[in-house]
């Protein structure tokens, strides 16, 4: 199961702090098989991770997927661990992973979302890494009511207003990110994950959308804070993509309702035209194929259909691994993040 970008070892070595991703299974996780290199932290499928900055989300898998690791690993020569109100992170001084999990007050989701982006802006600045490349939200009963507005949109009110606090750009300068909601550990809070570094990602957007922080109060009072994708120079000669969760919206709307083959092609059309999108910001070229998926479905009734569309459209996407999440938007059936990465430069 295991799945490294496909630069040679020996290329990695040259490179000091190349930054890398891994696909593994918990048993090449305890075997060690990483490659050389630090774990700066990943998210566990599935299981239980361990101590090694691995965070854990227990939420169902689908269609004979198997537990899993998204694991970032390092080429710097050592990590400082730290903690930052709730935010736990491990840093190489080049990049960091950080996790939080914070337990949610009854009906104060907005200000629950607010604390925790307070407490990550706050561990950037502690683990000298303030740039945000990836973000990955979780939060329980997303798509309910709180309080005659849809929980979502409470989160979204938090996000941004911590964003804007702390002099941080929540629109063009927003990083990649997905909000999902999910059962497990996250039941009780909010549980954010990230990823970080000293310099900033250039910001994707797929010209078939709208921006997502341009969205009209259609989809609530404060627009989401992500963009559609970031690329990041990842050292070693290497562009890093880092897609955010990609649906089947076109324009700013939800388009294909309660059909979920079309949902999912449609999606794939939006993972393409992200892609084209990235190549018209640096050289490195990425294929849909190339990409390392995860696909999140609502209903887990669909995902025999998801997985038969994803690969008919994508070979290489035949066993790509399905969670059971419900996507941002109550109407949404299926969603798909993913990252490569592949040799070039910014442009």
């Amino acid at each position: 199961m295991k799945h490294v970008d496909d630069l040679s070892r020996e290329t990695h070595l040259r490179v000091p702090n190349a930054l890398r991703a891994c696909r593994l299974s918990p048993t090449e996780w305890r075997e060690g098989q990483r490659q050389e290199g630090l774990v700066l932290g990943g998210l566990a499928w599935g299981w239980g991770g361990d101590s090694s900055g691995l965070a854990a989300l227990d939420t169902p898998l689908l269609v004979s997927t198997c537990p899993f690791a998204d694991v970032w690993v390092t080429q710097g020569d050592a990590l400082r661990c730290g903690q930052s109100g709730s935010v736990r992170w491990q840093t190489d001084g080049q990049w960091a992973f950080g996790q939080l999990n914070l337990p949610e007050a009854d009906g104060a989701l907005e200000q629950t979302a607010y604390r925790a982006y307070r407490d990550l802006f706050a561990a950037l600045d502690d683990c000298g890494c303030p740039q945000l490349l990836r973000l990955w939200n979780y939060l329980p009963r997303i798509n309910a009511d709180g309080g005659g507005l849809e929980r979502y949109r409470q989160f979204n009110i938090g996000r941004q207003q911590a964003f804007m606090d702390a002099q941080r750009d929540p629109f063009e300068g927003a990083p990649a990110a997905c909000a999902l909601g999910t059962a497990g550990p996250t039941l009780g809070g909010l549980s954010v994950r990230f990823l970080a570094g000293r310099v900033a990602p250039r910001p994707v957007e797929n010209p078939r959308q709208v921006p997502a922080y341009r969205y009209s109060r259609t989809y609530g009072p404060r627009a989401p804070t992500f963009s559609r994708a970031a690329l990041a120079d990842a050292g070693g000669g290497r562009l890093a993509l880092l897609v955010s969760g990609t649906a089947s919206i076109v324009g700013e709307h939800t388009v294909h309702h309660d059909d979920v083959v079309a949902q999912t092609l449609e999606t794939l059309r939006n993972l393409q035209a992200v892609i084209d999108s990235a190549h018209q910001g640096g050289s490195a070229r990425y294929t849909l194929g190339g990409l390392q998926p995860t696909v999140y479905v609502r209903h887990a009734a669909d995902a025999v259909a998801v997985r038969q569309v994803l690969a008919q459209a994508e070979p290489a996407w035949r066993d790509a691994p399905c969670v059971q999440a419900d996507i941002c938007r109550a109407d949404l059936l299926v969603e798909i993040e993913a990252h490569a990465f592949a040799p070039g430069a910014l442009l």
